[in-house]
């Protein structure tokens, strides 16, 4: 699954098959939590994750959601841009 972006030792990644289901979605991993979080909504949809991660993670959705929706729809892996 490759990576999207790195932050604060958050991981987020997307896979990228045709099999891909919605909603639109990312996959994080940060200090052995696993989580999924709606690209739309910025809601945790599966998994755990500490609060402060993922109020970090739901800005940088929110940031990014426009890139991330392209990226759901084109299946065409591109990194972006980590929070500060």
């Amino acid at each position: 699954m490759p990576v999207l972006s790195r932050f604060y030792g958050i991981i987020i990644k997307m896979y990228f098959q045709q099999s891909e289901h919605n909603p639109p979605h990312v996959h994080v991993v940060y200090s052995g939590y696993a989580a999924e979080f709606s690209i739309r909504s910025g809601r945790l949809l599966d998994g755990k994750m500490p609060q402060k991660e993922t109020a970090l993670i739901r800005s940088w959705i929110r940031i990014h959601k426009d890139e991330l929706l392209e990226i759901w729809g084109t299946q065409q892996f591109k990194r972006i841009t980590p929070l500060k």
